[in-house]
């Protein structure tokens, strides 16, 4: 009888996390399609009432995800961050910039998933060393112009695959490179992470390769441009 008690109360544990996970994609999605416009943010709107930002963050907080659950758990922690990012930008709002707040990334914590964690723990413990996907940079944002674009909806683990793809190639086919003849200017994300693309033996020509519509050549000279930190607000 134990035994079976035991297996019904992880039953009810387990469908219990998956509604409350499901939950919390259903009101992201909606969050982000009220409030982004553009790949830019109504920082002025939500700062006016955070309600809806604070009630995703407290569902966020009791969320049980496991990393061998990949898709339920890399989709979790790329709009848990978007949206701690943008949390960050309202308790300083008005602000610039978000490197016009001390300790942003590295220092201000969140509680989600059970864990206080800093904007950087998600991206370079929680996602980058765990699934090396060079693809994590095209849709981490990091709330400043020089980010690729903020999407107008959440991401879900049944298109996780879909959206990674696509925000690679429209960042690539975007604003993230300017291309001329031979020569190639990238984004400061490149070299700041070159070991994300560089990775198997590829270089970062053989990424940029891969997803740009118009190829450029293997001899190209590649540069990069500065980064505009500032805020991508409506």
């Amino acid at each position: 009888m134990k035994k079976y008690i035991l297996i019904l109360f992880t039953l009810i544990g387990t469908n219990l996390q998956a509604q409350s996970l499901d939950t919390f994609f259903k009101e992201a999605d909606a969050f982000f399609k009220n409030n982004v416009k553009n790949g830019k943010v109504a920082y002025a709107d939500i700062h006016k009432n955070p309600d809806a930002l604070n009630a995703l963050l407290a569902n966020a907080e009791k969320i049980s995800v496991k990393e061998s659950d990949a898709k339920n758990y890399q989709a979790f922690w790329i709009n848990a961050y978007n949206l701690s990012v943008i949390k960050g930008i309202i308790d300083n709002y008005p602000t610039n910039s978000p490197l016009d707040n001390k300790g942003f990334f590295d220092k201000t914590t969140y509680s989600l998933a059970g864990k206080q964690i800093t904007l950087n723990d998600i991206e370079h413990k929680l996602l980058r060393p765990k699934f090396k996907d060079p693809r994590f940079h095209f849709v981490l944002v990091c709330g400043a112009v020089g980010c690729p674009p903020l999407i107008s909806k959440a991401y879900l683990p049944s298109t996780l695959d879909t959206q990674l793809e696509a925000q690679t190639k429209k960042a690539i086919n975007g604003s993230f490179l300017k291309v001329k003849k031979n020569k190639v200017s990238a984004s400061k994300i490149m070299e700041w992470y070159k070991e994300d693309f560089t990775m198997n033996g590829t270089t970062e020509i053989d990424f940029i390769n891969k997803y740009r519509t118009e190829k450029v050549s293997d001899k190209a000279k590649l540069s990069y441009f500065e980064y505009n930190w500032n805020l991508n607000k409506q």
